[in-house]
């Protein structure tokens, strides 16, 4: 997860715990997101598709000028809601293109609308969205053990893989590193560091659940 700063970042900021928390979990909008989402496993298309919008918006930004707008996407677009942003026609373009609650670049949004509809396609295909991009990791996280910020990786090999497969299918801002971002947010990989508590929370959480 990297977090680098814009121009609107600047607000007060206390650090992470030493010890508790992954470095780039400061302050009060990343560290409960940190906390209570980042790298739970996710099992919701609805889910899995609002991730994919916003990681599609943050490409060229940093992951904090994005959440603090992700309210501002769930009112333009329908709850992200996938099945009602497939029905989105230009008019709902335009409309989200003067939206000052969102990033305001005009391939983005349109990315968003066209990738509701190949999402839409996939989940006929597969079943649902959650089976495909699950099924990359064999249905279970990859646990990496990480002790620094610098160890973690922008994108693997695996990321690269499915961003293949998902532009194969006809998905938009979806290169390696958003895949691999995804796949951090969703669960599908751990990459807390060792040193955070959620690490170790998270990965006997899934070796309570599994069978």
């Amino acid at each position: 997860m990297t977090e680098s700063g814009s121009s609107d970042d600047s607000e007060s900021e206390t650090k992470s715990e030493p010890g508790r928390r992954c470095a780039w979990a400061v302050g009060p909008w990343l560290t409960p997101y940190h906390d209570d989402e980042w790298g739970v496993p996710v099992h919701d298309d609805a889910r899995h598709f609002e991730l994919l919008v916003l990681e599609g918006a943050q490409a060229g930004l940093s992951w904090l000028t994005i959440l603090k707008r992700r309210e501002g996407y769930r009112r333009a677009f329908a709850a992200l809601d996938p099945a009602i942003v497939a029905r989105f026609t230009d008019r709902d373009i335009e409309r989200i293109v003067t939206d000052a609650a969102v990033i305001r670049n005009r391939r983005k949004i349109e990315s968003a609308v066209h990738n509701a509809r190949v999402f839409a396609t996939v989940q006929a295909e597969v079943g649902s969205f959650d089976h495909y991009l699950w099924d990359f990791v064999g249905g279970s996280p990859v646990v990496n053990r990480w002790a620094s910020p610098e160890e973690v990786p922008a994108s693997t090999a695996l990321s690269a893989t499915i961003a293949a497969d998902m532009r194969r299918r006809g998905f938009r801002f979806v290169g390696p590193t958003v895949c691999y971002s995804h796949l951090q947010a969703a669960g599908l990989v751990n990459d807390h560091l060792t040193t955070c508590t959620r690490h170790a929370e998270l990965a006997g959480q899934w070796q309570r659940s599994a069978p």
